[in-house]
């Protein structure tokens, strides 16, 4: 159903969820051509509406047109990656603090909940890893009572989602997930606490060493042993991740110390 207007959702839209889906799952990788009449007939419906959803796709930035209509899946590049650790550098720290400030005692409920689902994220996850992580960030996103705050973060949760995807073809050492677990924990009771500023300050960490952060990191690593790349010529604005990235948990260890 449309949750617009209550209809059926056409198969446009159809096409454009299962299509999304595939490429945030890594089912479609980065640079893949998409063969337009195959997946038409996966799908069941004609190449008409499949091509409305790839120029949907296209305005996310998740698909590439060519002006022979030919598509194919956008590439990971270090620019995107870093703007978006910028970006959630600034909204997920507001989100934490006015959830802190607003949550009800739902929101605790659902916030402990997720957080009791949560497993480390190791090489190659399953979706229903990620997703875990992922309810446990909305739920906080949701405590703020900010509608569009929320819009938003969940599209940014989207468009990074591919980049995290990234970061976990490496191993993580043993201490960055004790780090991660530490930042969940110490999110959960500073916003049950109603410590505003604890909350966004251990968020911000949690941004600053996340999965898109480590990915940014790697992207303009590969990129500087390329020079002819964008990213290796970038101004100096282009530090991958901030310098806070690179100092531990922070905020998080502090409040687990002190066991508030």
């Amino acid at each position: 159903m449309d949750e617009q207007n209550g209809s059926r959702p056409t198969k446009a839209e159809l096409a454009y969820g299962l299509v999304r889906d595939q490429i945030l799952r890594g089912e479609l990788e980065p640079g893949a051509v998409i063969q337009q009449g195959r997946l038409a007939h996966e799908l069941g419906i004609s190449t008409t509406p499949l091509r409305e959803a790839l120029r949907r796709l296209m305005s996310d930035g998740l698909v590439e047109l060519d002006a022979h209509r030919d598509a194919r899946v956008s590439t990971l590049n270090a620019e995107e990656a870093r703007d978006l650790v910028e970006i959630r550098r600034s909204l997920d720290p507001l989100a934490a603090g006015l959830a802190a400030e607003r949550r009800t005692r739902a929101d605790l409920e659902l916030i402990r909940a997720t957080a009791a689902d949560l497993a480390p994220l190791r090489t190659d996850p399953k979706v229903e890893e990620l997703s875990t992580h992922r309810l446990f960030h909305h739920a906080i996103y949701s405590a703020s009572h900010n509608d569009l705050l929320v819009q938003t973060l969940d599209g940014l949760w989207d468009k990074a989602d591919r980049y995290r995807r990234l970061a976990l073809k490496v191993e993580r050492s043993q201490e960055d997930l004790d780090r991660t677990h530490a930042e969940h924990l110490a999110l959960v009771e500073a916003v049950a606490a109603g410590d505003a500023e604890t909350a966004a300050a251990v968020m911000r960490d949690h941004v600053d060493a996340s999965l898109g952060a480590k990915a940014a990191t790697r992207l303009y690593t590969s990129a500087a042993a390329t020079p002819s790349t964008p990213a290796a010529r970038a101004t100096p604005r282009a530090s991958a991740v901030p310098s806070s990235a690179r100092r531990g948990a922070g905020a998080a260890e502090r409040v687990v110390r002190s066991g508030s």
